[in-house]
C-alpha cells in the first residue's frame, strides 16, 4: 500500500502501523502547508486585483465641471471634481478636487477692445486643463459667467466681448454651448452665493427659516439674498426647491453700489462740485491723487460715513413700498443668521477685528485709519499695494453706513458674521460654486437636489 493510498483511507487503527502512519503524517502536514500557501497566495492576488478594480472604477466614476467667473476685478476659472452615488451628485470642495485660478483686469476693461479679453480666458482655460485628465474634456462642462462689471456695460458690447469668449471655449476641447457663456443677473448671483453657504452650514434642504442669509460688498455691486417672512414683491422674489424643500428667496443686486464703484462715483461728485479746489474726506491725509483737478484728503471717517450715507439714500422720496433701505428699492427686513462676505470680509480682516464685535469695532477701526498720515500708513502696511491701501477709509466708513445705517442692523448684532469660507470644511463662500452644485444637481430653472457636508476624501 503506497503512501497516498495511506493518506484517504479511513483511519480506524486495524491495518496501520507505526511505519506506515508516520510517512502518512509528515506528507499530510507538508501537504496542508501547500494548500494553505496556495489558497494565501490566490486570495492576495484576489484582494490586490479587487483592489486595483475599485481604485479604477473610482477614478473613473470622477466627473469634472468648470466654471469661469468673470467678475468687475478680475476673472476667476473654478475647476471642480465631483462623484455620483446612487445616480446623485457628491461634492467635495477639498483641494485634491477643487482648484482655481484667477487673473486681472476683469473682462469690462475690454470695452473698447473685445479681441484683448480671448487671452486672460485662453489660459484660464489651460489651467483647467492641467486639472483635468484629458479624455474627460470632452465629457466636462465648461461655463462662463459675468456678473456686474459686464452688466454696467452697454448690450451691444457685453456681446462683443461675450462672442470672444465663446470663440475660446469652442475649441477648448471641453463641451461648451454657446448660451454658456453669458451675463447672469444680480438675483442668479446673489441665489448661487446663498446655495453655497447653506450648502456649507449643512442646512440646504431644510427649513426655510432655518437658513443663513448672504449679504455681499463687491467691486461693482451689492447682493441682498435671505429667506423672508415678510410678503415679498414677485420681481424682487425667486423660489427654488431643493431636495424635499422648497425656499422663496428675496434676491436683489444693488447695481453701481459695489466698493469700487462707489467710491469712484464719490470722487466724481466732488469733481463736479464746481469748487477749484475738493475735499475728500474719505482718503487718509496726504494721499496724492492721480487727477488734474485739485483734491485735498482729509480722511475724516464721520463726514465719510455721512457722504456714503447721502449717497445710498439718494432716491429714497421715490420709495413705494413700505420701506426701503437703498435708494427706492424695497428691501425686507434682515432676519436671521447673516453672513457678510467679499469686501466686508476683506476690510475685517484687514484690521484685525473679532467675529463677535466685528461692526462695532469697524468705528473705531476706521476712524484711526482715516485720520493716520498716508506716508505713515505705507511703511505700517509696506506690502499692501497702494491701490487697494488708501480704500480702507471709504470702506470701513462705507460699510457702517450700509449695514447699520441703511439695512439697521445693530452694531452689536451677533447674528451677522463676516465670513469668506463657510462650514467644517472651509468652503470658500463663491457664489460660482453655488452655481456649480445647481447646475450638477440639475440644469433646469427649477433647482432640486440633495444636500450634504464632506470632508476630503
Amino acid at each position: 500500500m503506497d503512501a497516498l493510498k495511506v493518506q484517504i483511507l479511513p483511519d480506524d487503527g486495524s491495518s496501520s502501523s507505526p511505519s506506515t502512519y508516520k510517512p502518512k503524517s509528515k506528507l499530510t502536514k507538508m501537504s496542508i502547508l501547500l494548500i494553505v500557501a496556495s489558497v494565501s497566495v490566490t486570495l492576495g492576488l484576489l484582494f490586490v486585483s479587487n483592489s486595483n478594480l475599485v481604485l479604477s472604477s473610482g477614478t473613473k466614476s470622477l466627473r469634472y465641471s468648470v466654471i469661469i467667473d468673470a467678475g468687475s476685478s478680475g476673472t476667476r476659472v473654478h475647476v471642480f471634481g465631483y462623484r455620483t452615488e446612487s445616480g446623485k451628485p457628491v461634492f467635495d470642495f477639498g483641494e485634491e478636487n477643487y482648484a482655481s485660478l484667477k487673473l486681472s483686469p476683469g473682462l469690462s476693461t475690454y470695452a473698447d477692445n473685445p479681441e484683448g479679453a480671448s487671452e486672460s480666458v485662453a489660459k484660464l482655460v489651460e489651467f483647467a486643463k492641467t486639472r483635468v485628465p484629458k479624455r474627460m474634456l470632452k465629457k466636462s462642462d465648461i461655463r462662463l459667467m459675468a456678473t456686474a462689471g459686464m452688466r454696467l456695460l452697454e448690450v451691444a458690447v457685453q456681446e462683443q466681448i461675450l462672442e470672444v469668449t465663446r470663440r475660446v471655449l469652442r475649441s477648448s476641447g471641453f463641451r461648451f454651448r454657446d448660451k454658456w457663456a453669458s451675463v447672469i443677473s444680480g438675483t442668479d448671483e446673489g441665489v448661487y452665493a446663498w446655495v453655497v453657504a447653506n450648502h456649507g452650514l449643512g442646512s440646504l434642504g431644510g427649513d426655510p427659516l432655518q437658513t443663513t442669509g448672504i449679504v455681499e460688498l463687491g467691486g461693482a455691486s451689492v447682493q441682498a439674498t435671505f429667506v423672508s417672512s415678510e410678503p415679498v414683491p414677485p420681481e424682487l422674489s425667486t423660489t427654488i426647491s431643493y431636495g424635499k424643500a422648497s425656499y422663496t428667496i428675496y434676491s436683489h443686486s444693488f447695481l453701481d453700489f459695489g466698493q469700487d464703484v462707489a467710491e469712484d462715483a464719490l470722487l466724481e461728485s466732488l469733481k463736479n462740485s464746481g469748487n477749484e479746489t475738493v475735499t475728500d474726506p474719505c482718503t487718509p491725509k496726504g494721499y496724492i491723487y492721480e487727477t488734474n483737478l485739485k483734491v485735498e484728503a482729509a480722511g475724516d471717517f464721520s463726514k465719510c460715513r455721512s457722504a456714503t450715507l447721502a449717497m445710498l439714500q439718494e432716491g429714497k422720496e421715490k420709495c413705494t413700498y413700505n420701506h426701503c433701505s437703498i435708494g427706492s428699492t424695497f428691501t425686507p427686513l434682515l432676519q436671521g443668521s447673516f453672513l457678510a462676505t467679499e469686501n466686508f470680509y476683506h476690510t475685517s480682516n484687514f484690521f484685525g477685528l473679532e467675529e463677535k464685535d466685528w461692526l462695532s469695532e469697524m468705528i473705531p477701526a476706521g476712524k484711526r485709519f482715516c485720520e493716520e498720515e498716508w506716508s505713515k500708513l505705507k511703511e505700517k502696511y509696506p506690502t499692501t499695494k497702494d491701490k487697494y491701501l488708501h480704500r480702507y477709509c471709504f470702506s470701513s466708513a462705507y460699510i457702517i453706513s450700509m449695514l447699520h445705517d441703511s439695512f439697521g442692523v445693530p452694531l452689536d448684532d451677533e447674528r451677522i458674521k463676516f465670513a469668506s469660507t463657510v462650514g467644517e470644511d472651509n468652503i470658500p463662500l463663491d457664489w460660482a460654486l453655488g452655481a456649480f452644485i445647481l447646475n450638477t444637481v440639475t440644469p433646469t430653472p427649477k433647482y432640486s437636489g440633495i444636500s450634504r457636508k464632506f470632508i476630503g476624501f
